[in-house]
């Protein structure tokens, strides 16, 4: 079996690929029952957490039953990595903007795509320090805390640190979430995922 292949099957790729279906069709239910077509700000729960759940779902796929055969391959495994967490990546940044179509300027397609970023970004670092199983956990927190807390803040520094709720257009909350994004892949593609014991 090749070395992509491997990957994939180790990684539980196909159980991943169904996961993110099922998270979009939740998004797209949930954006319906608030009708947010009616107001693009009754978005904000969905554009806040279907990337959370997105990123939470990738992060699973970061899990590496074979830790000392990827460490000892002929073979380098960074850029599988980095294909895998890329891929999934976009594919998720495809397919969640469908439960919030239009309103680009406010909480459309652009915010879902930033959020998705930014989330997947904090949960490929902590695969790296906490491992695949706990790495939802600080952008769960992060995300939750943003939301709950960010909601009469004014201020320039408001588009950086909330950005998870922050409009689609806001310079600040694409540089927060971009560089999450960037640091937490370049992390998991040197790094890979913390060590954990077998699964079971």
């Amino acid at each position: 079996m090749t070395g992509p292949l491997l990957h994939a099957r180790s990684r539980a790729l196909p159980l991943t690929l169904l996961a993110l279906a099922a998270t979009t069709a939740f998004a797209v239910w949930a954006a319906g029952s608030l009708d947010a077509y009616l107001d693009p700000y009754r978005r904000v729960p969905v554009v806040a957490l279907a990337p959370l759940l997105a990123s939470a779902v990738i992060g699973a796929s970061l899990y590496s039953a074979s830790e000392e055969l990827d460490r000892t391959a002929v073979r380098p495994w960074w850029p599988l990595r980095l294909t895998q967490l890329g891929a999934l990546t976009a594919l998720a940044a495809v397919l969640l903007p469908l439960a919030v179509l239009g309103h680009p300027e406010t909480f459309g397609p652009p915010a879902v795509v930033r959020n998705t970023l930014g989330c997947t970004g904090v949960t490929a670092a902590a695969a790296v320090v906490l491992g695949a199983r706990l790495s939802w956990l600080p952008a769960f927190g992060y995300v939750s805390a943003v939301y709950l807390a960010s909601a009469g803040a004014r201020g320039r520094a408001v588009t950086v640190w909330a950005w998870p709720v922050q409009p689609g257009a806001q310079p600040g909350a694409w540089a927060a979430a971009l560089t999450a994004f960037v640091v937490g892949a370049a992390l998991y593609a040197v790094r890979g995922a913390r060590a954990e014991g077998p699964r079971g």
